[in-house]
């Protein structure tokens, strides 16, 4: 019920499709009612002789009969019809609903997340919703109406055979509500697995080179067996119990069919029912148990949709964390000092990151983190966008708490370029002009010079429109990274982070970018990670960060003249 009032609240805006599909399925149903009766009539007349009074109700019956048929094919079309705009308007809003959710969630959000299964929820697990409401909502309102209209007239026309036939019922009714009770299981763990094959392929797609590098490929192929394995037995487990279940319910049916032929001939027999009156209630009768059985085939479906909803509400009930406080404000475009008050923080609860960081960056100012791998030099990087929060202290951005400010105005503020770029599946020129939408060519192939990048890109096939494949696979190292470059200068952001900037190009491409990023200082606010010391001796402030903490500062010089562990890092790399 959680499942069908949750997705019910969405559905609402869709209310005019499903009244006027709803109320078509209705008068469907009201024809399917009418029409056994009429043709009962015709077969009274029949059997008790054509007379030419007789011929012409035959043909009134007939006419109605043929009204009845055309109606519902005007009913069927439009309940069709509108039940499938509604359900698949709904199920789009779902999908932008759930990819928003996701989309806004914070890192630590994807940290234990597989893309495959995020991707198999938001485009497989949503689309079982049009199952739902197109089908097993109007069909089962289709069903019920169907079933209490039939025993009606059943008891309209005998009720002692009526009350024969309902025995079955109590019968079919337990076999039902079992049978949805035994397969809902199946069917979830189906979805769930559908959600791991997804994330499997996923994965081994994005990692085929080093799949195939390190000769993996039936380690793979096994672990993909195993997984569609899996869900090959949930659903044969479930296909076993419908299996059983269907046939169950049509041996019911043909009992009360048998039960009523003997009963009512023997009724016939002693003229207490006409023959009319048995051929009415036989097809009534065939009518009575296929909305029983109706069910039980809505039962699976509604079974495979409630699954899926429940992994969509999963992800729609896990709250967003860093989000808009209540009282956010947009100051624009920020001059860009930073200042860390205190900073502690940590991935895992009782496992700190960092430790009681302070340190405060003038606009215009270039400051350096330098350290060991795991020092918590990239960590203090995402918090100054948000991406986590703090656990202690202060993050401020020209005197204003970050938490503070909306995240479009923090964000657009800064501009990244990480060690590990990522390029989308595009141009050249859609991958820089991803920063500034709305930059012309002309700004694109100027920040692309600034980034030592134009001449390259001019050598390429189609130039600026070259296709970078998928994560820039057309591309090397150094490429991606000047692309990268290129775009965070585009952006003209106050705000530049420099996560190793430079560490995937040669000695020449590195003196290139560096005399780019050169020219980024002084206008702007940059906070660079660097392992080459030689690229971070003009800094303004260089900060050693070790276990979490800043356990020196100072310029280049500076930190030499001290001797301490700097000057022993920069001997080292010498």
């Amino acid at each position: 019920m959680k499942v069908l009032i949750r997705i019910g609240k969405e559905a609402k805006k869709y209310m005019k499709y499903y009244i006027v599909g709803i109320v078509a399925v209705i008068i469907t149903s009201a024809v399917n009612l009418t029409a056994p009766k009429l043709l009962s009539a015709m077969t009274g007349i029949v059997s008790s002789g054509v007379t030419e009074e007789g011929l012409n109700r035959i043909l009134v019956l007939a006419v109605s009969i043929l009204g009845l048929y055309a109606t519902k094919l005007v009913t069927r079309f439009l309940s069709t019809y509108l039940l499938h705009i509604a359900a698949w308007r709904l199920v789009n809003n779902m999908r932008v609903k759930v990819y928003d959710h996701i989309q806004s969630s914070s890192m630590s959000y994807f940290s234990d997340k597989q893309t495959g299964d995020l991707l198999s929820r938001v485009v497989n697990d949503t689309a079982n919703f049009e199952l739902l409401y197109a089908h097993v909502i109007p069909e089962t309102i289709t069903n019920v109406m169907t079933f209490i209209g039939v025993l009606v007239m059943l008891l309209t026309i005998n009720w002692r055979l009526a009350l024969l036939a309902l025995l079955i019922v109590p019968f079919v009714a337990a076999a039902v509500m079992y049978y949805s009770k035994k397969v809902r299981p199946n069917f979830r763990k189906a979805q769930k697995v559908t959600g791991e094959i997804s994330a499997e392929m996923q994965d081994n797609f994005s990692g085929i080179h080093e799949i195939q590098a390190f000769g993996q490929e039936e380690h793979e192929h096994d672990d993909v067996k195993r997984a569609t394995d899996k869900h090959s037995v949930a659903i044969i487990n479930a296909l076993k119990i419908s299996g059983f279940f269907h046939p169950l319910i049509e041996f019911g049916s043909s009992l009360a069919t048998v039960m009523v032929v003997g009963v009512g001939g023997y009724l016939a027999y002693k003229n207490s029912i006409d023959v009319e009156s048995v051929v009415a209630f036989l097809l009534y009768l065939s009518l009575l148990f296929a909305p029983v059985e109706g069910l039980g085939r809505l039962a699976e479906s509604a079974q495979t949709s409630l699954a899926s909803g429940e992994r969509i509400l999963e992800i729609l009930d896990t709250p967003i964390e860093i989000k808009d406080s209540e009282n956010a404000v947009d100051i624009g475009r920020v001059k860009g000092d930073i200042e860390f008050k205190n900073v502690s923080f940590g991935y895992l609860d009782d496992v700190p990151v960092l430790k009681d960081v302070s340190f405060t960056c003038k606009a215009g100012q270039t400051i350096a983190l330098v350290g060991a791998t795991g020092a918590g030099k990239t960590t203090i990087t995402q918090l100054i966008p948000r991406f986590y929060e703090p656990d202690s202290g202060e993050i401020l951005i020209d005197g204003h708490n970050i938490k503070d400010l909306t995240l479009k105005c923090l964000r657009s503020n800064i501009a990244p370029v990480l060690q590990d770029t990522f390029l989308f599946n595009g141009t050249v020129a859609e991958n820089i002009k991803y920063a500034k939408p709305s930059a012309n060519m002309a700004e694109i192939v100027a920040s692309a010079t600034k980034a030592q990048i134009n001449d390259e890109i001019l050598q390429m096939p189609d130039g600026y429109e070259s296709k970078v494949g998928e994560r820039g696979l057309k591309l090397s190292g150094g490429q991606k990274q000047r692309l990268a470059i290129a775009r965070a200068m585009l952006r003209e952001a106050p705000i530049i982070i420099l996560d190793e900037a430079t560490a995937s190009v040669d000695s020449t491409t590195e003196k290139q970018i560096q005399n780019a990023i050169n020219s980024l200082c002084g206008n702007h606010t940059v906070i660079a990670i660097a392992h080459r010391l030689s690229t971070i001796r003009n800094a303004d402030q260089i900060l050693l960060i070790e276990d979490g903490r800043v356990v020196e500062r100072g310029t280049h010089y500076e930190l030499l003249a001290l001797g301490g562990k700097y000057k022993k890092l920069h001997d080292q790399n010498a």
